[in-house]
């Protein structure tokens, strides 16, 4: 094991020590999945939750909502944001899924290897390699470490990717450094710890279990001390 790996697996230790195993999410169909993560994009998971909640109660099926005027559907889905982008996107996907497969269902991808499936999904209008990898790894079970903001600003700060690496290209970092089996903890833990200790701003190194072995957290430390010396 190299000493980058090494470094990751110690991060995913202390983590699972300081915040738990993570609680497996409920496994939805894969189209469910997807539409859900585009309604994420760009938003939080309150925000997210209330469009997908006011999307499936206001159309009984992906029939409805494909059939329906996009502004129907954009008013559906307004509380999740930027609701005239991801209307189209949907019904997009839609579209593509009734003209390619007849049939609005992506049960299909279950029987794809993990490439095809991933080439499958960035295909799609609107989805990039975050809305990929969440497909892949919570409803299809295929290894795939989706990258968010938060994965990508501690994985940055931890030096767990080169300075620099942008979030497209951190995803095939993160699961070329990490074995698959630990993608799912890894990821829930590392999106627990950017939201509660590594936040954008102030970010609690004081408290953080891994400010030790993290690169910011001791440069923080000196810059404060020299602050102080002066």
């Amino acid at each position: 094991m190299s000493k980058s790996a090494d470094h990751a697996m110690e991060v995913h230790e202390r983590l699972l020590a300081h915040y738990g195993e993570p609680q497996q999410k409920p496994q939805r169909p894969p189209l469910d999945e997807l539409v859900l993560t585009i309604l994420s994009q760009n938003t939080n998971d309150s925000n997210s939750g209330r469009a997908w909640e006011t999307l499936r109660s206001r159309f009984p099926n992906w029939k409805a909502v494909y059939e329906a005027d996009v502004e129907e559907v954009a008013e559906a889905i307004r509380v999740g944001g930027l609701a005239n982008t991801k209307a189209p996107r949907i019904q997009g996907i839609l579209d593509h899924l009734r003209e390619e497969r007849g049939e609005l269902d992506m049960s299909f991808m279950h029987d794809m290897s993990v490439d095809e499936a991933r080439e499958y999904l960035l295909d799609l209008p609107g989805v990039g390699q975050k809305t990929a990898a969440c497909v892949l790894l919570f409803s299809l079970h295929k290894p795939a470490m989706p990258v968010d903001t938060h994965v990508h600003r501690v994985s940055l700060r931890l030096e767990l990717v080169p300075v620099k690496t942008s979030a497209e290209k951190a995803h095939q970092a993160l699961e070329a450094l990490l074995p698959a089996e630990i993608y799912y903890p890894f990821h829930l833990n590392m999106i627990r710890h950017g939201r509660t200790l590594c936040t954008a701003r102030d970010p609690q190194c004081d408290a953080c279990p891994l400010s030790d072995i993290c690169p910011y957290a001791q440069k923080r430390s000196a810059e404060h001390a020299d602050g102080e010396s002066e």
